[in-house]
């Protein structure tokens, strides 16, 4: 079976009791499903300026990393254009203060919409296991 592995960056941003979250669109395995701002690191690229750089693009607001929270690895069956994969996912994820205040949604990207929920409120979102992880890191419990 084929193996792909995946490098992302990942924001656990807290204001207000509220984590931000953003939701996959149509082009993505989990669509209308919720999950942190951030994504794929480019090459070259250091992690927290990927983390700050995919802020931006999903949800128009800036930031300023506070610190490293986890460093973790998934792995799953996935597929892709040629089937079935092995898929690795080593996610980075950091603490990140909104220094933004407008909120925009990402366009024609692998999110559609993004918002700020409090931890009664992710109960009632469908979330991917990222999105749980930083709930878990944000609020101290699984929702």
């Amino acid at each position: 079976m084929k193996q792909v592995q995946r490098v992302a960056a990942y924001n656990v941003c807290v204001a207000d009791g509220r984590i931000l979250l953003c939701r996959l669109s149509a082009i993505t395995e989990a669509p209308g499903s919720w999950t942190l701002p951030g994504g794929g690191i480019g090459f070259g690229e250091h992690p927290a300026d990927a983390a700050i750089r995919e802020l931006r693009e999903e949800t128009g607001l800036d930031g300023e990393i506070d610190e490293l929270l986890a460093v973790d690895s998934y792995r799953r069956a996935a597929t892709d254009a040629d089937g079935e994969v092995d898929y690795h996912a080593i996610r980075i994820i950091y603490r990140t203060t909104v220094t933004g205040v407008e909120l925009a949604h990402e366009a024609d990207g692998s999110t559609d919409m993004a918002g700020w929920f409090t931890e009664a409120e992710l109960a009632t979102l469908p979330i991917v296991p990222t999105g749980m992880l930083g709930a878990r890191l944000a609020f101290g419990t699984d929702v």
